[in-house]
């Protein structure tokens, strides 16, 4: 049998069975990660990706020995975008070069059993041939993915290198005054000459500046505890309404200073849920949305409702007539260390490290939901949290969702 015709075999067979191939790669894969499988390929578009790849392989094996299959973009595109899926799902390289190893002797044991069946045996050297052609498929393809995976991580490292050198200016800047004031306040009340009045006003700058640093500190801590996964969370039966009211209360003197209303929706739709995660998401969201009042309004208020559960999930919206957020922000809003308002001067005495949103979706996503935010610059902004009404299921993201609001 001539390697053209035992290739032509193979390829043939391989199209027959490409999704058997393809669960039994994945049975294998599984075994060696031992998770859901829907935490692999999360869609089905997704999991049609190897069995996709198995025919392209096939194909290949078809070609003339002068046909690369590193020139056919089909089949690199969807090596590269498993690349990306699994830089996404924070998959680690040696995952990444296992799946294709995993790949490569499934497709290599296959061949041996066609061989097994294949009446009159091809010569032992045309056998040999097809293996090698069919091991530098899986390694291009494996190239493929693997460059497509650390490029992205290269630029995540890259990215959360320049968001925490943006961190490491803002917090400087953050603790400077408040230190400052306490340094000259700790001077000032040295001073055996100050009268009773000048005390006072000193011992209140000291509170002040005090309530700063402890603010600054417990966000840290906050985003530190959310993203732990040793934190232990409080799970229980809820209504939202509750959470709210209690969100409320805790930012009550905040939102007075600032002339900004708290409105809490008359609701009692009930979540099974990790209460203290969700009370945390609360208070950033109403908090944000007080710190970016918009003082050329008369009226200034900031509404959470929730709607009726339908399909098992509940929608929770959080919404104020404050400056809204810039459009090019929008994007990059829910990043650690990013804030919306950074360059505009007329906001320049809101304080902040650009933390609160970032523990906001941190802690929607550890509650298995999703939040997306729309927004009209002046005219404030809408965020929506979408969470399952039981607690172990998962409300399945698209990504970000961003739009605008009409304006009030």
């Amino acid at each position: 049998m001539l390697i053209t015709d035992f290739a032509d075999f193979i390829a043939t067979r391989m199209r027959s069975e490409h999704r058997a191939l393809a669960a039994r790669w994945f049975d294998r894969l599984l075994d060696f990660l031992p998770v859901d499988a829907r935490d692999i390929f999360p869609t089905e578009r997704l999991l049609d990706h190897v069995p996709a790849l198995i025919l392209e392989i096939g194909e290949y094996l078809r070609q003339p020995a002068g046909e690369a299959i590193a020139s056919n973009t089909a089949i690199l595109g969807k090596a590269t975008q498993l690349g990306s899926l699994r830089h996404s799902q924070q998959a680690s390289l040696h995952q990444v070069l296992r799946e294709y190893q995993l790949l490569g002797s499934v497709l290599v044991g296959f061949v041996l059993e066609e061989l097994e069946t294949a009446g009159p045996l091809p010569a032992a050297s045309d056998a040999v041939q097809l293996v090698s052609r069919l091991h530098q498929a899986v390694d291009v393809l494996s190239q493929a993915t693997v460059e497509t995976f650390v490029g992205l991580y290269t630029q995540t490292i890259a990215d959360q290198a320049e968001r925490l050198d943006q961190f490491t200016r803002m917090a400087a800047h953050e603790w400077r005054q408040p230190l400052g004031a306490l340094q000259l306040s700790v001077h000032l009340l040295r001073e055996a000459k100050l009268d009773p009045s000048h005390i006072d006003r000193t011992l209140a700058t000291v509170d002040r500046n005090v309530r700063r640093l402890i603010e600054l500190t417990q966000k840290l801590e906050a985003l530190a505890r959310v993203r732990s996964s040793g934190d232990n969370a409080v799970v229980q039966t809820v209504s939202v309404g509750t959470v709210a009211q209690e969100a409320a209360r805790q930012l009550a003197e905040m939102a007075t200073a600032r002339g900004v209303q708290i409105r809490i929706g008359d609701t009692q739709t009930a979540l099974t849920v990790d209460v203290g995660r969700l009370e945390l998401a609360f208070v950033n969201l109403l908090s944000n949305a007080i710190k970016y009042a918009d003082p050329g309004k008369a009226e200034r208020y900031v509404e959470l409702l929730a709607g009726p559960p339908e399909n098992g999930v509940v929608e929770i919206h959080v919404r104020d007539n404050g400056v809204g957020i810039p459009e090019a922000a929008v994007d990059s809003i829910f990043q650690r260390f990013t804030r919306a308002h950074a360059d505009d001067g007329e906001l320049t005495h809101v304080g902040g490290i650009g933390l609160g949103l970032s523990i906001v979706e941190d802690c929607v996503r550890a509650m298995g939901g999703q939040i997306v935010v729309r927004s009209t610059e002046k005219h404030g902004a809408t965020f929506t949290i979408t969470l399952p009404v039981g607690h172990g299921t998962t409300v399945q993201p698209d990504g970000h969702d961003v739009g605008s609001v009409p304006s009030d």
